[in-house]
Parts: structure tokens; sequence; C-alpha cells
């Protein structure tokens, strides 16, 4: 073969691949429903708080102390302060996913620095970084957050920017030991060995031969990691740590929790709020199971292994070897139900 036929062959068997991968990620159910929930919980963070009928502080009657149920006046009723219900949902959710969104960025920024960089520098910069990266992974993460954010100021607790990389910094350690783990594998390749003997850098090494091969891990630890973050900013708003003045889905939370709205039934005032977490939770986590199934060739396998083998109560599959053939010298293989004993 000619050496304009090998160059020609290599890009299109990259389209090939390229073209497959997207062909997968489209047809996979997860990573379709679980964008959908996600593009929509975006749309409301963006464009929430000017579809909200009025803002989070509004009230409807000084004089009432009573939670009014959903109606058409109020689609999803009012608290006893007299807020309306749908306003505050839909202008909670900017502050959540902000915070939550920072959080991953940040973490998956500290877990390149670490993992990666121990990972391919070895030695005793390895065991330094990893030793770090250990100590923070045994940290309680709540109890520290707990700690870093009572003391701060109330104009503080709802700064988005600042709640977000206080949550990155329990959040990231796991995500450096995949990551170094993945860069212990790939430093010996071929092509990591070839970029070295060239005299490449080591920082161009690294973003250029070994990031580009761990897109996919990072891709699931941030979302991991923004999951990781919503949930936790809405367990510190339960419990206090963040301004209660700061409208989100966990400060109503806490407010609903405050005024025992469970117990005295008024579902309207509880249940918006968590069904959204509930709901951006799950999308997030089907986008992340959906990346895992096409990025991970076991998943993958495992998956395809299983079709066209219909399981019966008490038959179990045996793979034995038919009788040969009449017309054919060779013994065919196929899947036989045999019944066990």
């Amino acid at each position: 073969m000619s050496v304009v036929g090998v160059a020609t062959a290599e890009p299109v068997g990259n389209a090939v691949a390229a073209r497959r991968r997207k062909s997968r990620i489209t047809k996979s159910p997860k990573i379709v429903v679980g964008a959908s929930i996600l593009a929509f919980f975006v749309f409301i963070a963006i464009f929430g708080p000017t579809l909200a009928p009025h803002s989070a502080s509004w009230q409807a009657s000084n004089s009432s102390a009573f939670a009014q149920p959903p109606s058409a006046k109020f689609w999803l009723g009012t608290d006893r302060q007299q807020h309306d219900i749908l306003s505050q949902v839909l202008s909670g959710g900017r502050s959540t996913m902000v915070i939550a969104f920072v959080a991953g960025i940040v973490a998956s920024i500290l877990s390149i620095l670490f993992g990666v960089t121990a990972g391919y520098m070895g030695g005793l910069v390895d065991e330094v970084l990893s030793i770090i990266a250990n100590i923070f992974l045994a940290l309680p993460g709540l109890l520290i957050l707990m700690v870093v954010m009572k003391p701060l100021p109330a104009g503080d607790t709802d700064n988005p920017f600042l709640i977000g990389s206080v949550i990155a910094l329990t959040a990231w350690a796991y995500g450096a030991r995949v990551l170094r783990a993945q860069t212990l594998a790939l430093r010996d390749q071929d092509y990591v060995e070839s970029a070295r003997i060239i005299g490449e850098r080591r920082p161009r090494i690294i973003v250029s031969e070994i990031l580009p091969n761990l897109l996919p891990i990072l891709a699931s630890s941030f979302i991991f990691t923004v999951i990781y973050g919503i949930g936790i900013y809405v367990v510190l708003s339960i419990l206090g740590i963040i301004n209660p003045a700061q409208a989100s889905w966990g400060t109503m939370i806490q407010n609903a929790q405050g005024a025992s709205a469970m117990i005295s039934n008024d579902w309207w005032w509880y249940a918006p709020p968590a069904l959204c977490v509930a709901l951006l939770g799950i999308g997030l986590a089907l986008l992340n199971f959906g990346i895992d199934e096409i990025v991970n060739p076991r998943v993958r396998s495992r998956r395809g292994s299983r079709r066209g083998v219909r399981f019966q109560l008490g038959l179990t599959p045996v793979v034995r070897a038919a009788r040969p053939d009449s017309s054919s010298n060779l013994d065919i293989a196929a899947p036989v139900l045999e019944g066990e004993s």
C-alpha cells in the first residue's frame, strides 16, 4: 500500500468511528432523556426569573397567615407568608444550577491538576499528590463544609461562586484518583513515548496526548460532581447554613420544614422544589449512565451479550457444540437451553 493510501485511510477510519459514536449517542435512550431533562432545567435557570409571574419576595397579602392551596390565581399555591410558590420555584433554579456547575468545573480542574500530574510524573510528586488526595478523600465532606461555611457572614453564604468553590474542595479527590489510575495506564503508550522522544515538553504531552483520551472520564466525573453539588447545597440550605433570604429550592424546603408544612399537609409548599431537585438528579444520572455505556466497552459488550437469549424460569442457558452439519465439515456452536435438576 502506498503512503498516500495509508494517510487517507486513517482520516476515513476516524470519521467512521466518529459517526458510530454519534449514532450511539443519539440512539441511547438514557442520554436522550437525560439531556432533555437537563436542557429543560438549564432553560429554567436562564429564563425562569423572567418567566416568573412575580419576584421571589413578592407577597399576595400581609394579613393572612395561612398557606393557600393551588388555584387558578396561584398555580402552585402560596406559603404562609403569601409568597407565590411558582415564582419561587422558577427563580430558585438559577442559584442551584450555578452552584452545582461551579462546583463541577472547579472540582474537575483540581482533579486534573492533582490526578493527571501525579500519574504522569510519578516518583515523589506522585506520592505527595496522592497523599493530599487521600486526605481530602477521607475527610467528612459535609462536616468540613459546615465548619467552613458557618463562620462566613450572611452576605457570603448566598454567593453562588463562593459556595460552589467551597463544595468543590470536598468533591475533587475521587475524580483525581480515577484520573491518576488512567494516566498511569496511558503514560507508557507508544504515542506518548514518541512525543517524549522527539523532545515535547511535559505540559504539552499532558494537554495534547493524554487529556484527549481522558475526556469521557472527565465528563462522567463532572456530571457526578454536579449531582453531588446539588445534593450538598440542598442539605446545607435545609440545615440553615445558607442564607434563608436566598431564593433557592433548598431554602424553600427549609422554610417549609421550619413551618411544619409536612405536618399541616401543605404539600404544595415543599413538593415542587423537592420534585425539581429529584428530576434534575435523575436527568444527570441518566446522562452519566448513558455516557458510561458508550465509552466503557465492558458495559456495552455485557449489554449486547444478553440480546438474543431469552431466560426462562428453571432453565439455564448453556453453550454446547451442536452436531456436525451434513453439508459442511465444521461444527456449529449454538446456545441450547438445558433444564437444571
